[in-house]
């Protein structure tokens, strides 16, 4: 949807490639961006936890007294280190220049916050480390001190170009990082399939336009597509190739999907419209015998 929203806004006159490659070049854009958030997202949390062995050093140079001695136990996290054995991880860090986004007074401010804490107080004072609590902790500190810190996320708006729209999906990619993440290659943010799927809906968008404005222009009724929102007909152009061209996605959940995209990024009454134009569009289809689903072949 940003993508075709993006490429609305150039001048074809002045491209110096077709329609489909600057669409995959901004597609691809995009989704290195949100890579890079949700890598800096990490390194945030991992730089916090990491700190207990700097707080430990300026204490101990100042001379505090023993029973002050920091803990630093976090910062021997081994969930930590599993991430940063991670190559993939390491290089994106290095490639995207990630450690400049996380600043040093942020993590010291937020690491002061997490040892006030009763869940840290917890993780310190078990005699023994187990994955489980090494991970929770660390989850802990991404999903209580900087997610639901406003300031800092304004930061992060600031500071890292598309977070606010991205956020939605990092915070589905940070789920599965905690469920899995030695799985994560930080260096190709979709899988193979995923990513095929991104170019094929591009790809025929941009190729059935003309035919799916000819579905769409019929049922906008009292209407003029000119005065509808652009992201409301992006939108109904990909939920009609998905309902003519992925046999393997259901009606109902393209359907469903495009009526939540619309809610979070047109206007209030977009979510209503998209679901009864291609509710409508559907039923057209369907009773020309036009929509063919398939179920999708399980590997």
């Amino acid at each position: 949807m940003q993508t075709l929203y993006s490429l609305s806004a150039m001048d074809p006159a002045t491209a110096k490639k077709t329609p489909l490659q600057q669409g995959i070049q901004l597609l691809d854009e995009k989704l290195n961006r949100s890579l890079e958030s949700f890598t800096a997202g990490i390194l945030y949390a991992i730089s916090i936890a990491q700190y207990a062995e700097k707080d430990a050093h300026i204490k101990a140079s100042k001379y505090i007294a023993a029973d002050n001695a920091v803990n630093t136990k976090i910062a021997g996290n081994e969930f930590i280190w599993q991430v940063l054995s991670n190559e993939t991880f390491a290089a994106k860090v290095k490639e995207g220049k990630i450690d400049a986004l996380v600043d040093e007074e942020w993590v010291k401010k937020l690491y002061l916050q997490l040892v006030q804490t009763e869940a840290y107080t917890e993780y310190i004072g078990a005699n023994e480390r187990n994955p489980k609590s090494e991970k929770a902790i660390i989850r802990y500190i991404w999903e209580e001190l900087i997610l639901k810190n406003e300031t800092l996320q304004e930061i992060f708006t600031d500071d890292m170009p598309g977070y606010e729209d991205d956020r939605e999906m990092i915070g589905m990619l940070m789920e599965n990082f905690f469920r899995s993440h030695q799985k994560v290659n930080f260096l190709d943010l979709l899988s193979g399939e995923k990513k095929e799927y991104a170019y094929d809906l591009l790809r025929t968008a941009l190729d059935k336009e003309a035919y799916s404005m000819e579905l769409i222009e019929p049922k906008l009724k009292n209407w003029e597509a000119e005065r509808i929102a652009q992201i409301d007909l992006i939108l109904l152009r990909l939920g009609v190739c998905e309902l003519l061209y992925f046999p393997t996605i259901p009606t109902k959940v393209t359907i469903n999907e495009y009526i939540e995209v619309a809610k979070m990024y047109s206007t209030p009454q977009s979510g209503q419209f998209v679901n009864g134009v291609l509710d409508n569009i559907r039923k057209d289809l369907e009773k020309a015998g036009q929509i063919n689903k398939q179920e999708r072949a399980k590997k």
